[in-house]
């Protein structure tokens, strides 16, 4: 399959004749080039349409965003990758130009694939925008109040039906967006929520994947969000004892985990009120501080683990009150939360995970972690009233396969530790779970990440794959100054 020839050289014009007439794949004659507000102006967008209720295939129809970035090669090998995104609520066509960059190795062979999800992106999104830019949306319980009447807001208002949303009927979209565009077999690259998808994607259609590589492993088994305490605090745990055993860190702030416990202690007994500046408005507000402001960003700080660098630091000043440090750290999300469509995250936990959520259960798991009560509460009492689609008992089995999967696992991932990815490998005859070390959420975000993911999906086969370089990376070094880490302490290589 050859590509459409690129804008020509005076050195290579006497090619051009063969050039054009090299016929064009099948998935670039259905999209058109984007246009610099569709996409990467190199890449090529469009929309297929389909039925929002895809079993009676009558009502309401759904354009989802298509973007495809082309394979550089002349010659690239037939098979994408299509990208899942996490979330769940992300849209993946919108993170087309962030893929395109850090992909680019994996795009030298192949095409890849963004389909915006039904709900999400620009594909009949379920937004749920917070026009509130004060500080006491971050607070609780106001903040809690303010965002379950935001959600019912939204709710009342949307053209569609959230029942509609949730991971079996768009993975079944996907498909036959894959149709659409020509593609026999598909590489499958599935991070977070993606994950999730992309197993459903398997067991519905296993027979159009040739491989695929899970990333921060979230089974459909997994009950989000159950366990974000009790993984939260496994992840904390870590943070803190790399401090203790690091001498710069340690003589900075020692005894930084009863110092942590006594500030979480103190918050929720006896919550400030203090005086703290909007990092984007610049606006001074009057705010009081509980203990769940501190408990949300912490638990979004250890995603990634150079961001939590900063952390000890920022815990200690928060310990006279000053938490300007810790709010600039919120601000840090943004673009996250910007293509992030909450009412199809509500329609896919609502349906898919809170139902399985026992009485009792969360008090059990979130026992003695200092995010019981922070983490859970808000996202449970959305589910009381948001409609609930159908989900057959079967979507709770482990997803059984003999495709070719690349299964990776941060170390310290406070949101999918790696015995999510040990439990799904097991299912999975041809799988490999690595563990990378000293990694948070996305192992894709490190060059070890990036090699092996690009080396398996060469292949298609894990067999033989080199794995060496996910045990030499490093903790980035912790913030003990102003400027930066002890310079006596040296560089991390974070991303062999």
């Amino acid at each position: 399959m050859k590509r459409p020839c690129a804008t020509l050289t005076v050195a290579a014009a006497l090619t051009w004749s063969a050039c054009a007439s090299a016929p064009r794949p099948t998935a670039l004659d259905r999209l058109h080039p984007c246009t610099g507000d569709e996409g990467p102006t190199d890449a090529y967008c469009g929309t297929y349409t389909v039925s929002e209720n895809r079993e009676t295939k009558q009502g309401r129809k759904i354009d989802l965003r298509i973007i495809v970035l082309p394979a550089l090669s002349n010659e690239p090998s037939p098979d994408p990758v299509f990208f899942l995104a996490g979330g769940p609520g992300q849209g993946a066509a919108e993170l087309a130009r962030g893929v395109k960059e850090f992909f680019r190795t994996i795009q030298t062979d192949r095409d890849i694939v963004l389909v915006d999800q039904r709900g999400t992106g620009k594909s009949h999104p379920l937004d749920c925008k917070f026009e509130d830019d004060t500080l006491k949306s971050l607070n609780e319980p106001e903040g809690a109040t303010l965002g379950l009447d935001r959600l019912k807001k939204c709710l009342s208002e949307y053209d569609a039906d959230p029942r509609l949303y949730t991971t079996t009927i768009a993975m079944d979209d996907l498909d036959e967006v894959r149709a659409h565009l020509g593609y026999d077999a598909i590489n499958v690259y599935g991070g977070s929520y993606g994950s999730r998808a992309g197993l459903v994607y398997l067991r519905q259609h296993g027979d159009r994947v040739r491989a695929i590589v899970l990333d921060g492993v979230a089974p459909t088994n997994m009950r989000l969000p159950l366990f974000f305490a009790r993984d939260a605090q496994r992840a904390l745990d870590r943070l803190l004892a790399a401090c203790a055993s690091d001498a710069g860190c340690n003589a900075k702030y020692p005894n930084l985990n009863d110092r942590l416990r006594a500030l979480f202690a103190r918050l929720e007994k006896d919550p400030p009120h203090v005086r703290l500046t909007h990092p984007r408005t610049g606006a001074a507000e009057e705010i009081t501080v509980e203990a769940g402001f501190l408990a949300t960003i912490l638990h979004a700080a250890l995603y990634s683990p150079l961001i939590s660098s900063l952390l000890p630091e920022l815990v200690t000043r928060a310990e006279t009150n000053d938490f300007q440090g810790l709010l600039a750290m919120v601000m840090l999300n943004d673009g996250v939360a910007d293509n992030m469509a909450i009412g199809m995250q509500m329609s896919v936990l609502c349906a898919e995970d809170y139902p399985r959520i026992e009485p009792g259960e969360v008090e059990k798991q979130s026992a003695g972690t200092l995010f019981a009560k922070h983490l859970l509460s808000q996202r449970m009492r959305v589910c009381e009233f948001w409609p609930k689609g159908k989900v057959d008992a079967s979507f709770y089995e482990p997803v059984t396969s003999d495709r070719p999967a690349l299964l990776l696992s941060g170390e310290v991932d406070p949101v999918t530790p790696p015995s999510w990815g040990a439990e799904t490998a097991a299912h999975l005859s041809k799988s490999t779970h690595v563990v990378v070390s000293s990694t948070g959420h996305g192992v894709i975000n490190t060059g070890c990440g990036l090699r092996m993911m690009r080396a398996f999906i060469k292949a298609g086969s894990a067999e033989g794959l080199d794995t060496r370089c996910a045990t030499a990376v490093t903790r980035p070094p912790f913030f003990v100054t102003p400027a930066g880490p002890d310079p006596a302490a040296g560089s991390s290589k974070a991303t062999p």
